[in-house]
């Protein structure tokens, strides 16, 4: 019992840091709330563009965790599920060590529409399959009874934990992407970000083979 209830903080944990992760890679739009700011003229146009970005995110996570909650259902392929989901998401990271170019439609999206650029750019970079790994280790169902095995059921409890994982994996990255852009907005200003900033791609796409490799070692142990 507590070894199962040590496991489930270590993934929510998880779940935290990939969102404090999320949050400070500038990939993910920070840098747009400050743009926002400083074009605006005030710190109400930062507030609503990290609203924005934060609404935009959280889309992307639950449109990525929703179908593996309808996966949930077919406990008997629960291993095999697991064992696909983590070889994608290494799969993906390993692709994107490989072709590191940012597509291109999302440079003619324009800056009004920043839930929509956060949606997809979450999409594109990866960022909600991150996720996945850790989620289906949250919601195995190896430890449910028989009983309470009813596909119906089993969907509500997967489709209710997909939103609180979003949703905390979303807060955590509005949380320290927003504080770095005040910081930036009120102290530090624009030249902080040609001097003090590095690139985070290839420690993103690492970052996705990492997680993937971890959740196929967890599942096939």
């Amino acid at each position: 019992m507590g070894d199962a209830l040590t496991a489930t903080a270590g993934l929510w944990l998880a779940v935290v840091v990939s969102g404090i992760y999320h949050g400070i890679n500038p990939g993910m739009g920070w840098p747009l709330a400050v743009s926002a700011g400083l074009m605006d003229g005030g710190r109400g146009a930062l507030v609503r563009a990290l609203g924005a970005l934060s609404a935009g995110h959280f889309l992307a996570m639950i449109g990525i965790l929703l179908p593996f909650a309808a996966m949930t259902t077919l406990v008997a392929w629960e291993h095999q599920i697991r064992i696909g989901a983590a070889l994608v998401v290494i799969g993906f990271g390993g692709w994107l060590l490989i072709y590191r170019r940012h597509p291109r439609f999302l440079a003619r999206i324009p800056p009004s529409r920043l839930a929509l650029w956060s949606f997809l750019i979450a999409i594109a970079h990866g960022a909600g399959l991150m996720l996945v790994p850790i989620y289906l280790g949250l919601c195995s169902t190896t430890d449910v009874d028989a009983g309470h095995r009813a596909a119906s059921v089993l969907m509500a409890q997967g489709a209710g934990l997909s939103l609180a994982v979003a949703a905390v994996h979303t807060a955590a990255m509005i949380l320290s992407g927003g504080t770095i852009a005040v910081a930036v907005y009120v102290w530090l200003g624009l030249k902080f970000l040609t001097k003090g900033w590095f690139d985070l791609d290839r420690i993103w796409a690492l970052s996705l083979v990492a997680v993937g490799g971890i959740g196929l070692w967890t599942t096939v142990q």
